[in-house]
């Protein structure tokens, strides 16, 4: 066997012995970029990503403050190992404006300290030092992905919202309605200062009229509870045929309705209709998804009703205006009227025209 021969043998049969050794040589991917971090304040609704202990997650539904994790209720899937980013629900890439003394805050404001880290407002406050003020949660783990709220975002602030209430059940929780804001970001948003308090003042005095001042969590004619169900639907009722009575702040009632609304925001409602009744965001949800989605009897939304002019008679309108409007229950949509007349005041804007349907 010539010199170059036995070489290439040699080198044949090294190359032999560490595949042995080895195993199968595979050629492995690059790993993905990691989302940024988890957040246990943020809100991540269907196909929401985050990285956690480096992994990138998916969100089937909405879920808030859930670890992703393969247990707990399923709502997140593992999208494999992911390199570089903040991975863990820390990281330094929040563009939050400075802590000002004496500037007032609303709870959920988040904050840059001057010592470099992020504080989030438990509460309303005058501006208190976040490093010594038990009003604060210290620190707030920022990730920059829109986990929180800029000071501002929100026209009713806790206080307001206490005054408004004063009698609530603890379940309508401010914090509820804050994290459930995300899911239709017009909301409050449209128009003018003026009009975004005014649509603030219109959908919160229909729902205090709708629960009793946020005191009734679900519908309390129990009689009722086995006529919401539509059998007529393809999909049935598959939670119970008394299981689709009034629940929330818009008391969301019918097999129909709980499919809808929790198609359009990402959660199995039809299967679990008790979320509304247990889960303080869900509940906000669904009463914004009727507000800004819904004509109902009507021939707008309650949204479009605000922001376009209508004025507050075509928000009971479209709630319950074939009971209620053109005579139908005169007393009813006076108690809104005066709901959201109170609420305005509180808001310190004017109630507009057209109060009536």
């Amino acid at each position: 066997m010539s010199r170059q021969r036995l070489l290439a043998f040699l080198t044949a049969l090294a190359v032999a012995v560490g595949i042995a050794l080895l195993g199968p040589m595979t050629t492995s991917a690059s790993a993905a970029s990691c989302a940024a971090g988890w957040n246990a304040s943020a809100v991540y609704t269907g196909g929401s990503t985050a990285s956690y202990n480096g992994h990138n997650w998916q969100a089937k539904w909405w879920t808030q403050g859930e670890t992703p994790s393969t247990g707990g209720s399923g709502v997140w899937s593992d999208q494999g190992s992911c390199t570089g980013g903040s991975g863990g629900g820390g990281g330094s890439t929040c563009t939050y404006p400075a802590w000002v003394a004496g500037r007032s805050y609303v709870a959920g404001d988040i904050v840059k300290y001057t010592n470099g880290n992020y504080y989030k407002a438990s509460h309303d406050n005058p501006g208190y030092d976040p490093t010594i003020s038990t009003w604060y949660w210290d620190p707030y783990s920022c990730t920059g992905d829109g986990g929180g709220t800029t000071p501002g975002s929100f026209v009713v602030s806790e206080a307001q919202f206490n005054q408004m209430f004063p009698n609530r059940s603890s379940f309508y929780t401010y914090s509820g309605l804050t994290a459930a804001l995300s899911a239709y970001p017009g909301f409050t948003t449209t128009g003018s200062d003026t009009v975004k308090k005014q649509e603030a003042a219109a959908f919160l005095a229909n729902v205090s009229h709708e629960t009793g001042g946020l005191v009734y969590i679900v519908e309390q004619n129990t009689a009722n509870y086995s006529h919401y169900c539509d059998t007529s639907r393809s999909y049935g009722c598959p939670a119970g045929q008394s299981a689709y009575y009034g629940r929330g702040p818009i008391q969301l009632s019918w097999n129909f309705n709980y499919k809808a609304a929790g198609d359009a925001l990402g959660i199995d409602l039809l299967n679990n209709p008790n979320l509304v009744q247990t889960d303080p965001a869900i509940a906000w949800k669904t009463g914004l998804w009727y507000w800004n989605t819904q004509t109902g009897p009507g021939t707008m939304t309650g949204h479009n009703a605000m922001v376009n002019g209508a004025g507050f008679g075509e928000t009971i309108r479209s709630i319950n205006g074939s009971i209620e409007c053109n005579g139908g229950n005169p007393a009813q949509v006076q108690s809104r009227i005066n709901a959201y007349q109170s609420f305005t005041s509180i808001l310190g804007v004017p109630a507009g025209n057209n109060l009536s349907c």
